[in-house]
């Protein structure tokens, strides 16, 4: 199983990040900063007229290995915008998914976009960090946290003014995830400990989770007929990256899962 490789080496990431930036220095810089985009009122705002789309930067995966090869982040998030993504997710972890936390300064810098960190956050330290480096939400994986870490790290978003994509894959997952405060609920369609995608996990959760929570529903989507099945079950947004990535005209794909 990855899942807990992956964890034990955030934790390695998160104490020698530590040791070069205290967090206090972190708490700092972010009372400098400005407001966060708007995430969820973004997606919103895209479902009211069609499809929304979170499209994410993403140079490969444990399973996959390097996605596209021809990586330049910056030019990948110009082509979502430009093709009407309603916000950005893009991916941090380094070690695994080929990530870098600078990607996400440079992305802000070249779109107007609101931007996800997609990481594995098992430490509060991580939060401070992704409000610094310039993202406006943050994932937290139901699978990697306790009930009281879920809800911890909610709260402790919202005081750094960062939204919650809350991730889960199971109906256990959900009911954790129901009793904090993530105004946002993300269906993974891939199980972490196999890799493997199945759409049958949103149908089956998503008409769970109540309709004053924002339903995003993750991974497995690769066309139109994909997002239709899953409105039905109830989504309201759609994080999509591998089938974007192995498009050689990205913004053209994206604009056909949209229109």
């Amino acid at each position: 199983m990855i899942l807990p490789r992956i964890l034990a080496r955030k934790h390695e990431e998160v104490d020698a990040a530590r040791s070069q930036v205290p967090l206090a220095e972190l708490g700092a810089r972010v009372a400098d900063l400005a407001p966060c985009r708007p995430f969820r009122v973004r997606l919103k705002e895209c479902a009211a007229r069609g499809t929304a789309v979170i499209a994410e930067v993403k140079k490969g995966s444990p399973s996959k290995g390097v996605i596209r090869a021809d990586f330049d982040p910056v030019a990948i998030a110009g082509a979502y915008e430009r093709g009407g993504a309603a916000c950005l997710s893009v991916l941090t972890d380094r070690d695994f998914f080929f990530g870098e936390l600078a990607y996400l300064g440079m992305i802000r810098n070249a779109v107007a976009l609101p931007l996800l960190r997609k990481d594995f956050i098992v430490d509060a330290y991580q939060l401070h960090e992704a409000r610094v480096a310039g993202a406006d939400a943050v994932l937290l994986i139901a699978a990697a946290l306790d009930g009281g870490q879920l809800a911890d790290f909610s709260y402790l978003a919202a005081e750094l003014g960062l939204e919650v994509l809350l991730e889960i894959h199971d109906e256990e997952e959900l009911r954790r995830a129901l009793e904090t405060p993530a105004a946002l609920i993300g269906v993974n369609n891939r199980n972490l400990s196999t890799f493997v995608t199945d759409l049958r996990i949103s149908e089956r959760l998503l008409p769970l989770i109540p309709p004053q929570r924002l339903r995003v529903t993750e991974s497995g989507i690769h066309d139109r007929l994909d997002i239709e099945r899953l409105k039905d079950a109830g989504a309201d947004a759609f994080l999509i990256g591998e089938s974007l990535m192995r498009e050689t005209d990205i913004e053209a794909k994206l604009k056909s899962l949209i229109d």
